[in-house]
């Protein structure tokens, strides 16, 4: 499921901002992208991933700044600087090369200054950074309920078509086999004339044909899916995949009605019912 959610919260001294996007996609696919100070803390980001989101490609960017700068020390390397002049000085005595030594040149060496840096306590500075990333994931969360709750609006909506399409399915194939029996009875009055019909025999051309139209037990079925449908929306979680794999069932009992329909009626009805199917199925890929 798509979502967003963004925190900004300054603790300790650092303003730190964490951003939570996704987009749909099958498994659970985890990309967080830290500052290089934060790195020791990748793995604590994604549990706190995981246990929030179970679907979607989810992108986690974390950004690190210090209120006044860090406490850097710079020193001068001596020993080194020293080194580079001696080198220098016998480089214009020995060659004749020009002497232009400056400071601006010395500082571009390697090594000539050495950077301290404070020491880092990362359990403290992990559990600042986690309860940022909480209040982002908890942003996240309130944005995907409230489109899950459209998207329930709408999965029900469409179940409740379906379910009048089925309906209109059970009664058009009883009126099926009633027109049938009729046709077959005046087609055998036009061709026998005046001989007398075997009412027995129309009996059981309509009783076999009834048998293979009939649909009774792919619409049970499919009400009895509808209704599984309609009690994972309302116990909720993470129904995305049982929800893909009820519309296989749902699609394979509406493809064995549209192989029995031997009315047009019926037809339209059936390809209405794989129309609704198919909208369900673009609206589950949304769900976690």
């Amino acid at each position: 499921m798509t979502g967003y959610g963004r925190a900004v919260d300054t603790v300790n001294g650092r303003e730190l901002t964490v951003e939570v996007r996704s987009v749909n996609n099958r498994y659970l696919d985890c990309n967080v992208k830290l500052p290089r100070s934060l790195t020791f803390a990748e793995e604590a980001v994604k549990q706190a991933v995981k246990a929030t989101i179970s679907r979607g490609k989810v992108d986690l960017f974390v950004s690190v700044r210090s209120e006044g700068g860090e406490d850097v020390r710079v020193s001068l390397n001596q020993s080194v600087l020293e080194g580079y002049l001696d080198a220098m000085r016998r480089m214009v005595s020995d060659y004749g090369v020009r002497d232009d030594i400056s400071a601006a040149n010395l500082s571009r060496l390697p090594d000539v200054f050495t950077l301290e840096r404070p020491e880092v306590d990362e359990d403290q500075l992990r559990a600042d950074l986690m309860t940022v990333v909480v209040k982002a994931l908890e942003g996240f969360d309130a944005m995907r309920r409230a489109e899950g709750q459209s998207l329930e609006n709408d999965l029900r909506s469409r179940g409740q078509t379906l379910l009048r399409l089925v309906a209109q399915v059970e009664k058009g194939n009883a009126q099926t086999v009633v027109d049938y029996r009729a046709r077959l009875e005046a087609k055998l009055q036009e061709v026998l004339a005046n001989t007398a019909i075997d009412e027995s025999r129309i009996l059981t051309e309509a009783a076999i044909f009834a048998d293979k139209v009939a649909v009774d037990e792919e619409t049970v079925r499919l009400r009895s899916h509808l209704q599984q449908m309609d009690t994972m929306l309302t116990t909720g979680g993470a129904v995305g995949r049982k929800l893909d794999f009820l519309l296989q069932e749902m699609n394979r009992e509406t493809n064995t009605i549209g192989s029995k329909c031997a009315d047009v009626r019926l037809a339209r009805i059936v390809v209405e019912m794989k129309a609704e199917l198919e909208k369900i199925r673009e609206q589950t890929q949304n769900i976690e």
